[in-house]
């Protein structure tokens, strides 16, 4: 009797080495057991496979649910945040700043949330939480990345227009002002460190906050008044940071201004 409880333990003890096989190929985890929930985390290949969890129910046939250990980016509604900015309880995390995003997760009394970034109506926030995800696991379908659909192909008779990216801007050269008379202002990516422009004795600025390069010298001021929550500026203030907006020249100066609508820390 002693051999076969020895043995039996010795069986349990060798399952999770089991489940535990490194993965072939780079694997999906997805919100829901469906193929086209959002994808949470991509498992790279050759990577420990996670452990099976049962805290959302069994899964679908074919499905796996794991648990997958954070941080994760999320956006959060800024009607969902309380007074000292904390994250109401049963609120939706979405995985973009977007009505239509999926949600990552639903934040629970006693979960971690630090705010990375503003983005008008959304605030960013680093979720510390380990989440349930699904991967397949059925044989004739295994899980994979999933590839945005590419633009239809051009017309043959079709010259190319080569056009530089939108977020193209060096962070060591002040970005180029629009045209005089320009009427349209695209928004653009800026890198920088965000710098308060007050200090005693020194001259008032246009804008209470500017983006400095790596040398210290302005790139340019931000007005950064069309976003909410502006108190939670000030702890951006020495961090690197990557800004969304339309760049213009300063009336009666040589400065540049960039009206944010969006930014996180870099």
């Amino acid at each position: 009797m002693k051999i076969k409880i020895i043995l039996t333990a010795a069986g349990f003890a060798l399952c999770p080495a089991l489940d535990a096989a490194p993965l072939s190929v780079s694997t999906a985890v997805q919100t829901q057991p469906d193929p086209a929930s959002p994808v949470i985390a991509v498992l790279k290949a050759g990577s420990e496979q996670p452990a099976p969890s049962d805290k959302a129910g069994p899964p679908p046939s074919g499905w796996s649910a794991v648990e997958v250990q954070g941080p994760f980016e999320g956006y959060v509604k800024n009607k969902d945040l309380t007074k000292q900015l904390d994250v109401l309880p049963g609120a939706n995390i979405y995985m973009a700043p977007k009505e239509d995003a999926g949600v990552l997760a639903v934040f629970e009394k006693g979960d971690k949330a630090a705010i990375t970034g503003l983005h008008g109506i959304w605030t960013q926030v680093r979720l510390e939480k380990t989440l349930v995800g699904y991967i397949r696991t059925g044989p004739a379908e295994p899980a994979a990345v999933p590839v945005a659909p590419t633009a239809p192909a051009a017309p043959v008779s079709a010259a190319p227009v080569s056009a530089a990216p939108v977020s193209a801007v060096p962070v060591s050269a002040a970005p180029a002002a629009p045209a005089q008379g320009s009427e349209v202002a695209l928004s653009q990516l800026f890198e920088g460190t965000l710098a308060s422009t007050r200090a005693m004795l020194e001259p008032r600025r246009p804008y209470h906050w500017q983006l400095l390069d790596a040398s210290g010298k302005r790139i340019a001021y931000v007005d950064l008044s069309k976003l909410l929550l502006t108190e939670q500026i000030a702890n951006y203030a020495g961090h690197a940071v990557v800004v969304l907006g339309s760049i213009s020249p300063v009336k009666e100066s040589n400065d540049l201004v960039i009206e944010v609508v969006g930014f996180h820390l870099k």
